[in-house]
């Protein structure tokens, strides 16, 4: 019998801006379990207390007691979840891991799980009965601000739900597209383009789960040039057809404020 349990913790109102959330998962799983991970423009690090664990099928094994960086994910991923799961993990929003490390960590990790150096993991027990205590003071005490911060970017992204175009970017935050690619390698180690591209079907994923208007309207809508070409950014990001939106998906990514 397989039984999953993810829990979710909400950081201290002073890291809100920049830490989604900690989490747990821990599983007792008789087998292992196919799993799929859907991109949400965050990067995480991750503690495995349990057994060793792949987050994906072509990756190295995450290893008991170890911990590892995930960088930003640029489509979704099939991974396989072994008995007795145990994985303790804090997801950054988008440009917020650079307020307490140093952003150079980030370097060609997209899409990739990397070690990372356990000392620089909080310590702390989020079964605790104040779980979060631990983690909120491990990173009150690391929080500064970044000396080129990516966060003025992402939210004109997202207050135009992806309809803007990287030269339109850059000449709105008065700097040139060469900056913009350079701050967004730096902070995410993705393009502005792909940021800009996965905010758009984000907006498109409300719309369709939100609306009951016609597919090309909703489409049209969200700046792309007709419903197969949406449907083709689902696929890419999800693996699923559209379809599947004939009723609310589930464990889609949420909408980024």
């Amino acid at each position: 019998m397989t039984s999953i349990v993810y829990k979710e913790y909400a950081p201290h109102p002073a890291l809100s801006p920049f830490i989604d959330a900690f989490w747990t998962v821990s599983g007792t799983n008789n087998t292992a379990q196919p799993d799929k991970i859907l991109h949400d423009g965050c990067v995480a690090l991750i503690l495995n207390t349990g057994p060793t664990f792949q987050d994906r099928r072509d990756a190295t094994p995450m290893a008991a007691g170890e911990a590892y960086l995930v960088g930003t994910m640029t489509r979704y991923i099939e991974m396989i979840r072994p008995p007795a799961t145990q994985l303790t993990g804090i997801r950054f929003k988008p440009g917020g891991f650079s307020f307490f490390y140093d952003p150079s960590l980030l370097r060609d990790t997209a899409d990739q799980t990397l070690e990372f150096d356990r000392t620089l993991f909080p310590a702390g027990d989020l079964n605790a009965p104040n779980p979060a205590t631990p983690f909120n003071t491990f990173f009150l005490r690391r929080l500064k601000t970044p000396s080129q911060p990516i966060q003025p970017l992402i939210e004109a992204i997202q207050k135009t739900n992806g309809r803007i175009t990287v030269s339109q970017l850059a000449r709105k935050n008065f700097i040139t597209t060469r900056q913009l690619q350079r701050l967004f390698h730096l902070h995410l180690a993705i393009t502005p383009k792909a940021f800009i591209n996965f905010v758009r079907y984000q907006s498109a994923i409300q719309l369709l789960n939100t609306k009951r208007t016609r597919l090309l309207d909703i489409a049209c809508a969200c700046g792309y040039y007709d419903h197969t070409h949406l449907a083709n950014e689902i696929k890419k990001y999800t693996g699923a057809t559209l379809s599947h939106f004939s009723k609310p998906p589930v464990s889609l990514p949420p909408i980024l404020d």
